[in-house]
């Protein structure tokens, strides 16, 4: 896909994006389930320490995962992701929050932003919608964790929005990336869905494919989109990965195609020091 890298340290695979990488200020990466130590149903680079995994083959992923791509994986700010839209201003009091032990993380947080160079931030996902934030500007970061409550909160527009009034960003400024999430090939809604949809965009039948009475295909990728554009957030700026979670459990985890009981790829970005 365009505006997207794949790169292989060792055993492990990222994804990263074109557009970050080219301000050589920031190190990043989503991480595929490939190459980790993890036994099924979380084989193997599971990288949640609250899906019911051993914690020491998580904690040993994690390692493994941050080592590669530059970033101490003692000092990961992380947060009790529980679909809402809350977003945290990170700083070095946070750093190692959610590293080594769940209980620790941020609580009731699905978005993370830090203009700190060396702190690393981390979210984790199997379906749900990374967005991954960098303004070159002002040299800041944020991380958005967004499934179909949090897209219906506009949780990437708050991130934004957070950015702006803290950093002084200019969302005209932000660069996007909508990262390796269920599709709208495989991401089958219903009508409450659909009802809450409806409520919050006046464009909700640009986004949802009649599949059935009361079933739809929701692109979240798009949402997600327009949610980005309608915060200022210029199209161009805006990289879509375009991987589906569901399609391809051979590189990614799903929640939904493996039934719930499965691992966790993370979401990493860091400023550079």
């Amino acid at each position: 896909m365009p505006g997207i890298c794949i790169q292989h340290k060792g055993d492990l695979t990222f994804v990263t994006f074109a557009a970050f990488n080219r301000s050589g200020r920031i190190t990043h990466g989503f991480t595929t389930r490939r190459g980790g130590f993890s036994a099924p149903p979380y084989d193997s680079l599971n990288m949640a320490l609250h899906v019911g995994d051993r914690p020491d083959l998580a904690r040993a992923n994690r390692a493994a995962a941050c080592t590669a791509i530059g970033i101490n994986p003692l000092h990961l700010v992380a947060a009790e992701q529980v679909h809402g839209s809350r977003v945290e201003v990170v700083d070095l009091k946070h750093r190692g929050r959610g590293a080594l032990d769940y209980a620790t993380s941020i609580p009731a947080t699905d978005a993370l932003i830090t203009n700190i160079a060396g702190l690393p931030l981390a979210s984790f996902y199997a379906d749900c919608v990374p967005i991954l934030l960098y303004d070159p500007v002002r040299t800041c970061i944020g991380l958005a964790h967004a499934g179909w409550r949090g897209t219906v909160q506009r949780i990437a527009s708050a991130t934004v929005a957070k950015m702006t009034a803290v950093y002084g960003c200019r969302p005209v400024d932000i660069l996007a990336a909508i990262g390796p999430s269920i599709g709208p090939c495989c991401y089958q809604v219903d009508l409450p869905v659909q009802q809450a949809l409806a409520k919050e965009f006046s464009y909700w039948p640009e986004l949802l494919k009649p599949l059935g009475p009361h079933h739809w295909l929701l692109d979240l990728w798009e949402t997600n989109r327009r949610v980005l554009l309608d915060a200022g957030v210029p199209a161009e700026h805006i990289t879509v990965a375009g991987l589906c979670t569901a399609c391809r459990t051979d590189c990614f985890f799903s929640y939904r195609r493996e039934q719930g009981k499965t691992g966790r790829m993370a979401s990493l970005i860091m400023i550079k020091e």
